[in-house]
Parts: structure tokens; sequence; C-alpha cells
């Protein structure tokens, strides 16, 4: 099936085991794969979490695929450009700011998160250098 037209995430691992990268002697082929991780080895975070974590990528780029097949191919194109625009956001970095417009885009407008109207203590706490964090941003 075409990744493309996914409705769902996958329930495969990202990451290749011990096993799907060995070579004829059974040892990991590192030149071919890069250095044995044991991070990688050890799935600890069950596939569901990974299956929900991908669920808005998988969905956006169902839909994408479709108004591709159906408007042709400027419709993506289009409206990922508007997304990459309306993105930019060039206000102080201390302060929470909202992108309704990009919320807009994304189909995310009717809905309501918990960081919509929760902010955590650190956020609140936190004290108001805007030019330590412009330094940071901006930084060569």
């Amino acid at each position: 099936m075409d990744p493309s037209l996914r409705l769902v995430p996958s329930s495969r691992p990202k990451t290749a085991s011990v096993e799907d990268t060995a070579n004829g002697f059974g040892l990991h082929d590192t030149l071919s794969h890069g250095p044995r991780s044991l991070a990688a080895e050890v799935q600890t975070v069950s596939p569901i979490k990974d299956r929900l974590e991908n669920w808005e990528e998988t969905q956006d780029n169902f839909k994408l695929t479709m108004q591709r097949n159906v408007y042709g191919l400027h419709a993506p194109v289009r409206q990922l450009m508007e997304r990459k625009i309306v993105g930019f956001n060039p206000h102080m970095p201390t302060y929470r700011t909202t992108n309704v417009h990009l919320d807009i885009l994304m189909g995310r407008d009717e809905t309501i998160e918990p960081a919509d109207f929760m902010t955590s203590a650190s956020e609140m706490a936190q004290p108001l250098d805007i030019r330590a964090e412009m330094e940071k941003r901006y930084r060569l």
C-alpha cells in the first residue's frame, strides 16, 4: 500500500533490530547500517504510543495526497507554502503566542487542547529576559 494513502500510522518500529542488520555471520553490519545502538534495540515504548505520536502527521499526509489526487499538484504545494509563510513568527520569544492562521490552515481551529487553556507553572514563573532569549534565537 502506498504510505501516503495510509489512514492510520504503521505499527512497525522505525528502528531496525540486530537481526535485521546482521551479516552472514550473525553480527551487526556496522558498515552498512551504522554503529550499533543499544537504545534502539531495547524497545521500552509500546507500539500504540508510536502510532499516537505519528497520528497527526499521517492524517496530514493523507489529506495532502488526496488534495493532490483531486485538484492536482498545485493544491498541496500551495497549502504547504501558506503554512510555511504563516508559521514564521518574528514575535518576542519569551511571550506566549498563538498562531490562529496556522491553526486554520491545519484544520485545528475547531479543536480545544489542554495547551490552549492551561499553562504550566514553569511557563508562568519564567523571568522575562528578552535580550537573552533574542541572543539565543538569533545567534550566528
